[in-house]
């Protein structure tokens, strides 16, 4: 399968990322890609953007180096009831909101306290995706995510860099295996992503994709596949 867009990416607004918008917008063009999404995490991650840069993204091309940019957010998940650190003003300006737990902004409950953080974000009807729902230092009851997220037209992120061995995240790749049998049996999409911090990890799917193919997760389930199909889905919740 060719993958025709990745739309978890970053930049060193995020404060631990090592290159320009112009940078990653280059390498994801010449990687073939025709979308990419530049999510800058919000402002409670420590070194991250303020409020203002995200306000300020209407002034950025959504073309940069030949290539579709969808700027946006990677929010981080708060509290046990999903709440999330931008305000609603400033997400309806932005293209793409993903929300995620990171233990910088949120300390580990258990299964439920955590499940139950997750829907609420799931719910949140400004929301899109949720990011790397695999990491074991959070446990999570994935099939009641899957059922939220059907509902609720939420795609499921199946994160690169989750399964880098270089990476900190716990556990990700039976957690990953888990939540995409259950997507398979809800025929729930998922979005496959890089998490790139850095230009040469743009448009990476090495490690996700040796999953996908291992467990024979169906192709028309990955919304990758296609920038309309991506952007159609996406565009369903707010239609719902």
């Amino acid at each position: 399968m060719k993958y025709l867009l990745d739309v978890h990416t970053h930049t060193l607004a995020s404060g631990h990322a090592y290159n320009t918008m112009m940078e990653m917008a280059d390498a994801a063009f010449k990687k073939g890609l025709k979308l990419l999404g530049i999510t800058e995490h919000a402002p409670m991650l420590p070194g991250s953007c303020n409020n203002i840069y995200f306000r300020n993204l209407k002034v950025v091309p959504r073309t940069i180096c030949g290539i579709e940019v969808m700027l946006g957010v990677e929010l981080n998940i708060l509290d046990f009831d999903g709440h999330v650190d931008l305000d609603e003003a400033t997400m309806r300006q932005l293209d793409l909101k993903i929300a995620s737990l990171h233990s910088l902004c949120i300390l580990p409950g258990d299964i439920k306290e955590n499940t139950r953080a997750v829907l609420g974000a799931i719910h949140n009807p400004l929301i899109d995706i949720i990011g790397h729902p695999d990491d074991g230092i959070y446990p999570l009851e994935y099939e009641p995510i899957v059922e939220a997220a059907k509902e609720t037209n939420t795609l499921l992120e199946v994160n690169n860099n989750s399964l880098n061995p270089i990476g900190a995240r716990k556990n990700t790749r039976g957690n990953i295996i888990k939540m995409l049998e259950l997507c398979r049996q809800y025929e729930q999409p998922v979005v496959m992503n890089s998490d790139s911090h850095v230009f040469s990890d743009v448009g990476r799917h090495d490690f996700s994709e040796e999953v996908i193919r291992e467990i024979g997760f169906p192709e028309e389930l990955i919304v990758n596949r296609s920038v309309d199909v991506f952007k159609e889905y996406i565009g369903r919740k707010y239609r719902k």
